[in-house]
């Protein structure tokens, strides 16, 4: 029980992510209409659209007909994860996650966690350049660019109908983060990481540290994905992560053994600016 409880986030995650694709695979084969399409496109019970914004954008910049239930999926998807989820789409939604979380259990397990072949600092906010990219070429093309190379799509679209040759575009990904550049495809390339980081700026579910409780181990430094949000607060201040690449995945809480990490509600907990002035 203790076990589970230490990797409940995980556990959590993984029941999210699998329970989607297999409502995907549903939909597909036996006609449910509980979730119908992908994760660009969805529909919920057959009437709550559900638009991924930045394939939203890339049709918005190829000069695509934009329909109403794409429009209303849209303020869906924005409210949602601007008001709550943040980045959580990238760690408990998108499959593609299960590829780059077994990477990087790779690199732990092969002690390869520091052997990069690629700069990390100097690609540090390639996906926002490249989120740009994707943008330009759909207007050049007139088609929504990124889709093409999208993994994400690779994967849905492969557990829904058939895998087919995309199995080697989704393996690319995982031999890159593994060997090549630690956490590289989520962390530095994935423009919809990079879309859904910019709408859940301010979202208000956030990991919230004790400095009183850390003790400095490091666990969940070596841990998160996205390791540079953590690095303004932990052993600093009593404050939240504000880091907007944070995925909310809930991994550092897991492997926090001083009970100084956990989830609360940013802006909307009693004390927050109490213990924001304590610790300047």
């Amino acid at each position: 029980m203790n076990k589970i409880f230490k990797n409940r986030y995980l556990i959590l995650r993984r029941i999210t992510q699998f329970t989607i694709l297999f409502l995907y695979f549903a939909a597909n084969y036996w006609g449910w209409k509980i979730l119908i399409g992908n994760l660009s496109f969805s529909k919920l019970f057959n009437t709550i659209p559900l638009t991924d914004p930045y394939a939203f954008l890339q049709m918005l910049f190829a000069g695509a007909v934009l329909s109403s239930d794409l429009i209303i999926g849209l303020v869906v998807v924005i409210l949602f994860y601007g008001i709550i989820g943040g980045r959580a789409y990238c760690s408990w939604v998108c499959p593609v996650n299960l590829i780059t979380d077994l990477a990087a259990w790779v690199r732990r397990k092969t002690h390869h966690e520091k052997d990069n072949l690629v700069s990390a600092m100097k690609i540090k906010k390639f996906r926002y350049a490249f989120l740009i990219a994707m943008l330009l070429f759909s207007t050049i093309i007139g088609a929504a660019a990124y889709e093409f190379i999208n993994p994400i799509g690779f994967f849905t679209r492969g557990v829904a109908f058939t895998l087919g040759f995309s199995w080697v575009w989704l393996l690319v990904i995982f031999l890159f983060d593994a060997f090549v550049l630690k956490n590289g495809w989520c962390g530095h390339i994935c423009p919809v990481g990079a879309t859904y980081a910019l709408i859940g700026s301010k979202n208000i579910i956030r990991v919230l540290h004790n400095k009183d409780n850390c003790t400095n181990c490091g666990n969940c430094f070596m841990v998160c994905p996205e390791n540079q949000v953590l690095a303004p607060v932990i052993t600093k201040k009593n404050d939240f992560i504000h880091g907007i690449e944070c995925t909310n995945c809930g991994r550092c809480i897991e492997v926090c053994e001083d009970n100084a990490l956990k989830f609360s509600l940013r802006n909307f907990i009693k004390g927050e600016k109490n213990e924001k002035n304590s610790s300047n």
